[in-house]
């Protein structure tokens, strides 16, 4: 069974962006980019929620086609469109770049994506990963913490009504001050 991974970059306090939607800051430097590229090898597939797949495929499509784009992101750009994604949208009619439209019941389908096979899943947006804490169907966190304070703005963490129990896997810290903490949940729904 595929274990679903919530990761994204957030602020210190513990926010993914800041008011008005400003995720500038969270953009890695090399030596992230390239742990997150090798963390990327190995997802079977990715969880996208309508705004964050509409943000993703407005750049990374093409954004190894640049003259002037660095290695890194030609080395992404290629690992994001081999990756099939799931995008859970109702408002959407299509999808492109090895995505699949998903209009059913959040939970249903998710519970399905996870019983094919193995590997990893990973929910990207805040919203839906949001939805899948709250069921019960996150397995777990990978948190890059920025060395900063955002204050408010978007939470990482949805409110919930009961503790979900974590344990520490595995940790590291790069130049920048980013520091990666990767959990696995022990409790859910």
């Amino acid at each position: 069974m595929r274990k679903v991974i919530y990761s994204m970059l957030i602020s210190l306090d513990g926010y993914v962006e800041s008011p008005g939607g400003d995720i500038s800051w969270t953009a890695p430097d090399d030596e992230v980019h390239a742990f997150i590229n090798d963390m990327s090898r190995d997802i079977s597939g990715a969880l996208y929620g309508r705004r964050l797949y509409e943000n993703m495929s407005a750049f990374w499509p093409t954004a190894d086609a640049r003259a002037d784009a660095p290695a890194i992101e030609v080395d992404f750009a290629r690992i994001w469109r081999a990756m099939p994604k799931y995008v859970f949208s109702s408002t959407l009619d299509k999808v492109d770049w090895n995505s699949t439209l998903v209009t059913g019941d959040v939970e249903t389908e998710v519970r399905a994506l996870k019983a094919r096979g193995d590997g990893y899943l990973e929910v990207g947006g805040a919203t839906l990963a949001h939805s899948l804490l709250r069921l019960g169907l996150v397995d777990e966190l990978r948190i890059f913490i920025h060395p900063l304070l955002a204050g408010r703005g978007k939470p990482f963490f949805p409110e919930l009504d009961a503790l979900v129990r974590t344990r520490l896997i595995e940790t590291r810290a790069f130049a920048s001050g980013i520091v990666y903490l990767r959990y696995g949940v022990e409790s859910g729904r």
